[in-house]
């Protein structure tokens, strides 16, 4: 498992000329629902001029499905669908609602509008890569704790299931190909005095840039 997805879901909005844009994005793991999403807003928004969407579906981005919604051809859809292809995401659907203002943008303005509001969307929504990985538990005394949260920051890895007690054990989880790379820096960083063992595996969130 391996693949790239919005950190989380939400909802953004802007007005351009008049028009209101509200971009609302969800993680979703089928096209059924994909399209329950897509209904429920245009149900929220029944009074709205258009809610145009697209989607991308499975880890190989094997679903791709994106609609107008009475926009004109291509200005739309096709525009968030690849806002959605540049940044490498799946398994997410966004939906773009608009309340028109009385002036028209044209279709130049209009693909502008849509796809830059699904790129403002995913900014303030931020991006995690989704992958399995290997534990490994550690078990380290206290003062060698205090300083584990820089041995993190240079590897950009992240604690999970910490315990506090005679001794604190937490887990970390790497590529299984950085395994060895990890537990040698360990030895390095505590001068061999650290005890660590593979344990299980999980799939984890990795901030994405």
């Amino acid at each position: 498992m391996n693949y790239r997805t919005i950190a989380k879901n939400g909802c953004t909005e802007e007005v351009i000329k008049k028009s209101r844009f509200i971009c609302q994005a969800k993680r979703i793991y089928s096209e059924e629902e994909g399209r329950d999403f897509i209904a429920q807003i245009k149900k929220e928004h029944y009074k709205a001029t258009h809610s145009c969407s697209a989607m991308i579906i499975g880890e190989s981005s094997d679903i791709k499905r994106s609609s107008d919604d009475g926009e004109p051809s291509g200005t739309a859809g096709v525009p968030m669908l690849s806002v959605l292809e540049k940044n490498h995401l799946t398994n997410l659907a966004v939906v773009v609602t608009r309340y028109f203002g009385g002036i028209k943008l044209g279709a130049g303005g209009l693909i502008r509008a849509y796809s830059g509001s699904v790129a403002s969307t995913i900014k303030a929504l931020g991006m995690v890569e989704v992958k399995e990985q290997t534990g490994l538990k550690l078990e380290l005394s206290y003062p060698q704790y205090q300083n584990f949260a820089n041995f993190l920051s240079a590897h950009g890895l992240q604690e999970y299931d910490t315990d506090f007690s005679v001794h604190v054990t937490t887990t970390i989880y790497v590529d299984e190909k950085d395994i060895d790379r990890i537990q040698g820096s360990l030895n390095d960083f505590y001068q061999g005095k650290v005890t660590s063992r593979i344990s299980g595996s999980q799939v984890v969130e990795i901030p994405a840039m």
